[in-house]
C-alpha cells in the first residue's frame, strides 16, 4: 500500500530527520546535485536473467552453498499481500543458497525499529520505506557502511547515480552508504480512462499549458477534469504533498528542492508559495474538480478515481503514484480501460523531473550470510517476481523491461530511467512534525477554507520552528 504506498498510509510516523536527496546523474561527472540522464540499461531485452555474483564475493559463495543452514533476520513494513509478494521474490534465492531469510512485517515498523535498534536487538536487515528515518539511525553509528560490503563499481553499473547518491547519509564519523534500493514507486503519473478518453477525441498533453487547456476544454464539455481526494484518516492531507512536491520540481531548481526538504528554504518562501498557487489553479476551481473544491477534503484518496470508471466518465484525471491501481475496479484492464501520462513539465529549463518513493534496505549486523543477502538485494533478480506481479518498479538496471506485464509498467520503468532529475518524496524526508504533521494539516486547512494560503504556509513552517 501507499508508501509502501506512501507509508503515511500505515499510521502516523515517528519523527524522521530530513536529508538532502542529491540526485540526477550528470554526464559531466559533477557533484551529487548535478542533473543528468541515468546510465543505460544494458539488459532490457534479456528475459532469462539469473542472479550473478563476482567470483569470491559473499553472494558467489552463497550460491555455491557455503552458507547453507544459516539464518538472516529481516524486519520491515510489508504485511498481508505485500509480505507474500516479498517472500515469493526471495524464495528462489533461499532454495538455491540454503539461507533462511526470516522476514517479520509490522504495521508499526516506524516506531518499533527505533526501539529494537536502541535496545540492541536490531534485525540483520531492515527495510525503510522512509529514508529520513534511516538517516536518523545512521547518525548513531549502528548502521553498517555498505561501501565495505558492496562492490562499488558494480553498483555504479547497476544503479543510476541518482539512486546511489540517495543512499549516502551522515554516519557517526562521516558519510556512509546507509542502504540499497530494492523497489520504487513513481509519483508523477496522471491516470485517466484510456478507452473513453480516446473516444472523446482528447489528446494526451505534453506540456503544462496543454494540460490546463485540456482541463478547460473538458469543463466546457460539461465535466470536471480532475477527481481529487486527500482524506486518509489520521493521515489526511498527504496527497496534497505529492502535488506540491511535483510542482516544486517543475518550477524551481533541484537544489532549491533539496534546501526545502532540509528546512533551509521555508514554506513561506516565494518558491513554495508559487507551487501552491499553481496547484490552486486546478484545486480551487469548482469547474475543474469533481464535487467541487470542498469535496477534496472529504473524499478518500482511494475512492477519488472511481468517477473515472463510470460510463461515461464523470471525471478524467487523477494524479497519484502507481500503487493507486489497487483501488481501481477489478474489471478494469490496464492499457485498455485505463492508462497514465507523465505530469508535464511547467518550465522547460527544469527538464523532465520525476518524483519517486521506495524502499531502502539497511544492514545492522555484519556476517558473511548477511552480506550475501544484501548483495542479492542489489540485483534485479531479487525483485523479479514482484515486478511480474505488477505495482512496483525496479530501480536496478539489470531488471529487464520484459518482466513488466503491461505496457503501462514498462513505460513507467523507462520514465524513471530517462528522467533528467529524480527526487525522493519530500515530505517523507522532512521531520515527522513537518512532513507527517504540519504539512498535512496546513494543506488540509487551506483547501477546506479554514486558513488562507499565507496562514497555512506559516502553520506548516511552524513544524520546523518547533
Amino acid at each position: 500500500m501507499k508508501k509502501t504506498a506512501k507509508t503515511k498510509m500505515s499510521l502516523l510516523m515517528v519523527a524522521c530527520l530530513s536529508l538532502t536527496m542529491m540526485l540526477s546523474a550528470c554526464g559531466s561527472g559533477g557533484g551529487p546535485t548535478d542533473s543528468a540522464a541515468p546510465s543505460g540499461n544494458t539488459n532490457n531485452n534479456n528475459t532469462n536473467q539469473t542472479t550473478t555474483a563476482a567470483a569470491g564475493s559473499e553472494l558467489d559463495k552463497a550460491l555455491k552453498g557455503e552458507y547453507k543452514g544459516t539464518k538472516v533476520t529481516m524486519f520491515g513494513p510489508f504485511v498481508d499481500a505485500d509480505q507474500k509478494k516479498f517472500e515469493s521474490s526471495i524464495k528462489d534465492f533461499e532454495d538455491k543458497t540454503g539461507i533462511d531469510i526470516q522476514y517479520e512485517g509490522s504495521k508499526e515498523f516506524e516506531a518499533t525499529i527505533n526501539i529494537r535498534v536502541d535496545g540492541g536487538s536490531a534485525p540483520d536487515i531492515a527495510d525503510f520505506p522512509q529514508p529520513g528515518l534511516l538517516a536518523s539511525i545512521a547518525k548513531t553509528g549502528k548502521v553498517v557502511d555498505l561501501t565495505k560490503v558492496l562492490d562499488q563499481d558494480k553498483m555504479k553499473q547497476n544503479y543510476n547515480k541518482s539512486w546511489l547518491d540517495m543512499s549516502m547519509m551522515d554516519g557517526k564519523d562521516g558519510k556512509i552508504m546507509a542502504g540499497i534500493w530494492n523497489r520504487s514507486n513513481v509519483k508523477s503519473l496522471v491516470w485517466y480512462p484510456k478507452k473513453q478518453f480516446e473516444e472523446a477525441g482528447y489528446k494526451v498533453p505534453q506540456t503544462w499549458d496543454e494540460m490546463m487547456a485540456l482541463t478547460e476544454q473538458i469543463a466546457k464539455d460539461g465535466d470536471p477534469a480532475w477527481t481529487i481526494g486527500i482524506e486518509s484518516g489520521a493521515a489526511t492531507g498527504w496527497p496534497a504533498t505529492d502535488w506540491i512536491e511535483n510542482i516544486m520540481l517543475r518550477t524551481t531548481t533541484p537544489e532549491n528542492y533539496d534546501k526545502w526538504v532540509k528546512g533551509e528554504l521555508p514554506f513561506t518562501s516565494p518558491e513554495v508559495k508559487h507551487a501552491v498557487e499553481v496547484m490552486s489553479k486546478i484545486w480551487m476551481n469548482k469547474d475543474y474538480v469533481y464535487g467541487g473544491t470542498k469535496s477534496i477534503v472529504t473524499t478518500a484518496f482511494g475512492d477519488a478515481p472511481k468517477p473515472m470508471f463510470d460510463n461515461p466518465p464523470k471525471a478524467w484525471f487523477n494524479l497519484m503514484g502507481n500503487f493507486i491501481t489497487s483501488f481501481f475496479p477489478e474489471t478494469a484492464k490496464v492499457d485498455q480501460d485505463y492508462d497514465w501520462f507523465y505530469l508535464p513539465p511547467i518550465d522547460e529549463k527544469y527538464g523532465k523531473p520525476v518524483l519517486v518513493a521506495g524502499d531502502i534496505y539497511a544492514m545492522f549486523n555484519d556476517r558473511p550470510e548477511v552480506r550475501a543477502v544484501m548483495q542479492f538485494f542489489t540485483t534485479g533478480e531479487s525483485i523479479k517476481t514482484w515486478v511480474q506481479s505488477g505495482g512496483v518498479i525496479a530501480p536496478m538496471n539489470d531488471a529487464s523491461l520484459d518482466w513488466y506485464q503491461s505496457e503501462s509498467d514498462r513505460r513507467m520503468a523507462k520514465l524513471v530511467q530517462d528522467a533528467t532529475t529524480l527526487r525522493f518524496d519530500g515530505s517523507d524526508l522532512m521531520p515527522g512534525k513537518v512532513g507527517a504533521g504540519t504539512f498535512w494539516k496546513g494543506m488540509t486547512d487551506y483547501v477546506s477554507g479554514t486558513a488562507t494560503l499565507d496562514n497555512a504556509l506559516k502553520q506548516i513552517q511552524s513544524g520546523w520552528n518547533n
